[in-house]
Parts: C-alpha cells; structure tokens; sequence
C-alpha cells in the first residue's frame, strides 16, 4: 500500500473503533479480526480495485499481515462483511457527520443502473429474481438487468441518504420514500438538486411539505424557473462516474440481495472515507475556499 493510503485506513481504524463499532459484552470467544478493521479491510479492497474477494484475500495475505495480522480465509471474510451492514451504514453516517460539507445547504440527488447479471440463464436462476429487474439507462442507451441506485449526497460528493430499487419503480415514488423514511436529517430550507425525471406538482408538494427546496432542470414545455442547471448537475455525474469508473460499482459481483446491498456499501463506504480523508488533511485549504465562496 501507498504511504497515503497506509495514513487513511489507520486514521479510519480509529475513527470506527471510537465512533461506530460498539464494544462487545457478553460471553464468547472475540473474533480474531475485530469489527473495526474488518471495515477498514473493506474499504482497503475498493480503493485498491480488486472487486474479487478471493484475489483480495490473497494480496492481503501476502501484503497486509502488518496492518492485519489475524486475517480470515475468503468464505469467513464474506460471511463478516456481510454480517456488518449496519456497521458499514452506520460509518458512512460518521464520516459524512465529520465533514464541514455536512452542514451544506444545498444536496444532490440521481439514480444510476447497477447491473447484476447479463444473461437470459442468470435472469431466471438469479437469487435476485424478483428484487432486481429489466431497465434502461437513458445515459449510456442501454438496457440492464439489476436494480437502480438512488443517491442523495452533498456538493463535494459525500453519501448521505441512498436505497436500491427495481428499476420499474418510479423514481419520484423511490426518492419521496427516501426522503420521508430519513426526514430526521432534513433541515428547514434545505435545497435539493435533482434532474427532469423528478418533476411533477405532486412530487414538488411532497418534498415542500418536507421542508425541501426542490430545484431541477426546466422542461422544454415550461416556462423558465431554473435554466438547465447544467454545471451543478455535473456534480452528480462526477460521482456517479467516480463510483462506476474507480470503484467498480458495476464489478460488485453481488448475487443475492444481501451481497449487492453490502458490496455496494463497501464502495459507498470508500467514497465517504476517501472524501472524509481529504478534509481531514487539508483543512487549512478548504477553509479559505469556503471563506472565499460565502
């Protein structure tokens, strides 16, 4: 690992240690691989691009005994990371709740494909079948069988709200659900960035009863509000491409529901701890371009 990389994950193994993970009580033999560097280890796979557990285990194995000394074989590493996806959310949480970004007035939101499988067989043997369905990415122009990703993060990138869904579901249903399910979360006045796809009178009258400002592209058959809100819509797309292109979102290798719901966590994860680890080591500098920006 890079010296870098080496300072995030040890920053990180102290923040969950502190914050996230719960001291275990009761009877029993403590697993040899805590809670909290079992997360760390997570995110250590996502950011060094080994979607394949196997592959990973061995190069940890090989590679990591300093900073992971008790490592599990893969089957065991599997079963422990997917037995921790209230821990992966509950970090993500933490990390966003460390960043000034936390405190922003304006949010993003979008929805992008995550594709699990690619073959008519996988369709009808999947353990998905009946979670995951056919749709069509406007985007790349193509059709996928999977589920679809709905993302609610802050300017910089940062996760804060996020489901997956049946691509079949109506995506103002989805986020309305989203949104109503974590409205703990939401402050007065909070403005909202979404695309076309999120229009309609009724949608808009939900989201204001929230006590959101919901702001989207103009229609072609409305009259002007907002323009096409081009360079901030970029922000999403920027992280939507950061998840596909460096994380390999679409190289989850999940075949249950559980599995995609806890790959695509880890990566979540990765995102936030990268994000997290950049303000965390370079405050001085956002400070004065947020000083700047108000």
């Amino acid at each position: 690992m890079t010296k870098d990389l080496n300072t995030l994950l040890t920053a990180l193994y102290v923040l969950i240690d502190d914050h996230v993970v719960p001291p275990r009580t009761g009877r029993g033999r403590r697993p040899r691989l805590s809670d909290s560097e079992l997360l760390c280890l997570a995110v250590a796979q996502v950011l060094l691009g080994y979607h394949s557990e196997r592959r990973w285990i061995r190069f940890a194995q090989a590679n990591l005994r300093g900073m992971f000394p008790d490592l599990p074989n893969q089957p065991g590493y599997h079963k422990r990371l997917k037995a921790a996806e209230p821990l992966l959310c509950r970090a993500m949480a933490v990390l966003a709740q460390q960043c000034p970004s936390w405190f922003d007035d304006v949010w993003i939101t979008d929805a992008t494909p995550v594709p699990c499988g690619a073959s008519r067989e996988t369709v009808k043997r999947s353990d998905l079948a009946g979670h995951a369905g056919y749709g069509y990415c406007a985007a790349h122009s193509r059709f996928y069988w999977g589920l679809k990703l709905y993302l609610v993060c802050t300017g910089d990138g940062m996760p804060l709200l996020w489901c997956l869904a049946h691509p079949k579901i109506g995506e103002r249903e989805v986020l309305a659900a989203l949104l109503s399910r974590n409205h703990h979360h939401i402050r007065p006045g909070q403005v909202l960035l979404a695309d076309k796809g999120f229009s309609g009178r009724d949608f808009q009258h939900r989201t204001a009863e929230m006590g959101l400002d919901l702001r989207r592209p103009d229609r072609a058959d409305e009259t002007y509000r907002n323009g096409n809100l081009g360079g901030v819509r970029q922000w999403i797309e920027s992280v939507n491409q950061s998840l596909k292109g460096q994380l390999n979102l679409e190289q989850h290798g999940g075949r249950t529901p559980t599995g995609v719901f806890t790959r695509v966590a880890q990566r979540l994860l990765a995102l936030a701890a990268g994000i997290w680890h950049n303000w965390a080591t370079d405050t001085p500098r956002k400070r004065s371009l947020i000083a700047y920006d108000h």
